[in-house]
């Protein structure tokens, strides 16, 4: 049941996402078309190499420089589509990974500067690659100082070469430079984002895990306990009282039946139990095991939102549970009462017995329905109460009351 829950999230969780062939920032490419569109749009970029490869077939150079600047700059392209292609906001955590990806843009600003010292100030272009590098895939702290550093470098080297408009690209390798660390920023964040969203998904599973488990521990111990408790009865009266017998039977059936409509309720995640369903319940429940019940018939709900009453009744469902099967009690009193307390009006349940089961189990430690019960009663700002009475044990669950008016008249 739990695993149907978790890929139910998992599967909103990936159409919120997009289509399952949209490329995922930060991510890998999946197969060789995601690939390929990561590497068009990495290549798009290559269009400032225009003016080295201008100058390489413009025939100013020996063919052996030719040779030698080819061979440069596709090494160049090569180490620069490896940095961006691999590291574009991709964490760099390891200190290996840090130096690796350092080592690498230190060899391409290596090369830039060979190139453009042997070949020309056409070539002083590549500065701008090295200036992208270091913004795409080195930490912030660390883009801060090496962008400005590149473009320092290419401004002497442009001056000493004799080039022009230095200062016009020393603007767009500055700029280049910060833009890319804003989208590397962006990549980043929106691993973090889908990153979060699968811890949100992976929460809301356990959430609702958690719901089930306490909404069946709470049906089924009771319902349980009920039908245990008319077996026994049926048991008693079979042999001289088979009419009495068939009547607890029936009854047995009827809980049944009607345990099982909770089960898939509570499955399907509609159910909201009501008080005076469980308090008619209750009274049932207590005349079954032969305790004097004093239980309200209709409560006064007003000023009661849907989840405080749905709180109270499952309190009342494991009062009632607790006191049929641990607590031996003759008899039990249900009280429902607002108070006006310092933390405002509440509505007051308090289930009180003469019995002496309950409080053992309290001093191990609370089990898993009271702690169920506080859980709930803690997600509409109730709170609880649960422990040894003067003359047994006492359960008190409070509500808050959506106003003021209605404090001071008992339910």
């Amino acid at each position: 049941m739990s695993v149907m829950t978790e890929d139910r999230t998992e599967d909103r969780v990936r159409e919120e996402a997009g289509p399952e062939r949209a490329i995922r920032m930060g991510e890998s490419p999946r197969n060789v078309r995601e690939a390929l569109r990561k590497s068009l749009w990495i290549g798009i970029w290559l269009l400032f190499l225009s003016s080295p490869v201008h100058d390489l077939v413009s025939g100013r150079h020996t063919p052996l420089g030719t040779v030698a600047g080819g061979v440069g700059l596709a090494a160049f392209v090569g180490v620069y589509l490896a940095v961006v292609f691999r590291h574009l906001g991709r964490p760099v955590g390891r200190t290996v990974d840090q130096r690796y990806v350092g080592a690498l843009i230190a060899g391409l600003g290596v090369l830039a500067l060979v190139l453009c010292l042997t070949l020309g100030p056409h070539w002083t272009g590549l500065f701008v690659y090295v200036s992208v590098s270091c913004g795409a895939a080195l930490s912030l702290r660390t883009a801060y100082w090496t962008i400005p550093l590149t473009g320092a470098v290419m401004v002497l080297t442009t001056l000493h070469l004799g080039g022009g408009d230095v200062w016009q690209l020393l603007l767009l390798v500055v700029l280049i430079g910060f833009a890319m660390t804003g989208v590397q920023q962006l990549v980043r964040t929106t691993v973090d984002l889908r990153k979060a969203r699968a811890t949100v998904a992976q929460l809301a599973a356990n959430e609702e895990r958690l719901r089930l488990a306490r909404d069946l521990h709470d049906l089924l111990g009771h319902s349980l306990s009920l039908i245990t408790l008319k077996s026994e009865l049926a048991g008693r009266m079979l042999p001289d009282h088979p009419d009495k017998a068939a009547q607890q039977v029936a009854d047995i059936e009827q809980v049944s039946r009607q345990a099982l409509v909770d089960v898939r309720e509570a499955v399907t995640g509609y159910r909201r139990p009501r008080l005076h369903a469980e308090l008619a319940g209750a009274q049932v429940a207590l005349t079954a095991a032969d305790v004097v019940a004093d239980v309200p018939a209709e409560p006064d709900l007003h000023g009661v939102t849907e989840e405080s009453e749905s709180a109270l009744a499952w309190a009342l469902r494991e009062a009632m549970t607790n006191v049929v099967r641990h607590s031996g009690a003759t008899r039990c009193a249900v009280g429902l009462v607002r108070r006006q307390t310092l933390d405002g009006p509440f509505l007051e349940l308090c289930v009180e017995d003469n019995g002496s089961g309950g409080t053992a189990g309290v001093a191990k430690g609370p089990g898993n329905g009271l702690t169920g019960l506080a859980e709930r009663l803690d997600k509409v700002g109730g709170q609880l109460e649960a422990g040894r009475a003067r003359r047994g044990f006492r359960l008190t669950a409070r509500v808050p009351l959506a106003s003021r008016a209605d404090v001071g008249s008992p339910a």
